[in-house]
């Protein structure tokens, strides 16, 4: 059946601002991320890991964070590109586990939207996205509330 695995990370610090997003999902908090993009660690990670799958290279490669036109740009814009770069690659979506690890802020009151949003975007169902939020229980930069980084693994098939 030709399928595949891929592993997606990426993580990025707070500073100004006071919304971040997390798989299309804005959420109020006293900061924001630093970043080229949205900031969105769950999609940037996703996107990876999709990447990574279909053997496409990852996320850099396609989005440049010295390409301007990607400046502030909506991460779920980036998501529905490489979906369509592993349908024109033959591929879809069997399904995708994501985890974000954050100290702060809570995340369980999002999490299901997360995967309404997410599932939307990759043409699968709902019950086909997994989010999970975890701590580091104040261990190092997540831990000490600077930043949230996230992992994601898909399954595709060809």
């Amino acid at each position: 059946m030709g399928m595949r695995i891929g592993h997606g990370y990426d993580v990025h610090a707070f500073g100004p601002g006071d919304v971040i997003t997390l798989g299309g999902v804005k959420i109020a908090y006293k900061q924001g991320f630093v970043a080229h993009s949205d900031g969105d660690v769950l999609i940037h990670a996703l996107c990876d890991a999709l990447l990574g799958a279909a053997g496409l290279g990852d996320i850099g490669k396609h989005f440049p964070d010295t390409d301007q036109s990607f400046e502030n740009i909506d991460s779920r814009i980036l998501l529905r590109h490489v979906i369509e770069l592993l349908q024109k690659s033959g591929y879809w979506v069997v399904n995708a586990d994501c985890t974000v690890v954050a100290q702060a802020p809570k995340l369980a009151p999002f999490i299901d939207q997360m995967r309404v949003v997410l599932a939307e975007d990759l043409a699968v169902t709902q019950a086909d996205v997994n989010v999970k939020a975890t701590t580091t229980e104040k261990l190092g930069f997540v831990g000490r509330k600077e930043g949230v980084e996230a992992h994601a693994v898909v399954l595709i098939a060809k």
